[in-house]
């Protein structure tokens, strides 16, 4: 075969693609694979102390809060829906759709990531009283990076659109966003319920 012949003609095909056809979603996959492992082994070192426990908490230890925490994992859930409300104008390239879909998506990202310090007092319990109040806290502790982290994220690529710096291509960025969000709402259960109401229960 002549190189003429091998010659592909590509100048059809898109410029922009969403989901799993952009090299982004796998690589976002990718870090949503790692930081959940992370967290995985943060709760399976958790439970490993409980085993190793008569009393959890041990000795005088208070059970943990639940207000804040329970608003918090609420509102956890409810940034995915101005992130899909924002998902959905990307995918229609409607600039001022996106931007106010990830204004409101921004500014709840901003509450619970500022309401992840009180969530963290509602252990009741100093981070180096022993190894349940360091388990606990590293666990809520790791989470809230990625929080925060998700909160600069989303916070950027609204700074992008409003300035006008977003091309076409940021507009799958916007999708990728919502994938982690999911992620990052959906591990927090199971954390919640590990760090929060366990003690209460066994």
């Amino acid at each position: 075969m002549s190189v003429e012949q091998r010659r592909v003609d590509v100048s059809g095909l898109p410029s922009v693609v969403f989901g799993h056809h952009s090299i982004m979603w796998w690589g976002t996959l990718g870090f949503m694979l790692i930081e959940g492992f992370t967290l995985v082994l943060m709760m399976a070192s958790y439970l490993y102390l409980r085993m190793n426990e008569l009393d959890w908490p041990p000795g005088r230890t208070p059970d943990p809060d639940l207000i804040v925490p329970t608003i918090n994992t609420i509102l956890l859930l409810v940034v995915i829906v101005p992130l899909q409300a924002a998902d959905r104008a990307s995918r229609a390239f409607d600039r001022q759709g996106v931007i106010r879909a990830l204004a409101s998506a921004t500014a709840l990202s901003a509450l619970i990531s500022i309401m992840r310090w009180p969530e963290l007092l509602a252990l009741n319990v100093r981070f180096d009283a022993h190894a349940y109040a360091s388990a606990a806290w590293a666990t809520v502790l790791l989470h809230g990076t990625l929080v925060v982290a998700d909160f600069l994220e989303t916070g950027l690529l609204l700074v992008m659109f409003l300035v006008g710096r977003a091309t076409r291509k940021h507009y799958t960025d916007v999708g990728d966003a919502l994938m982690y969000q999911w992620f990052l709402s959906l591990i927090w259960l199971p954390i919640y319920f590990l760090v929060y109401w366990s003690p209460r229960l066994w």
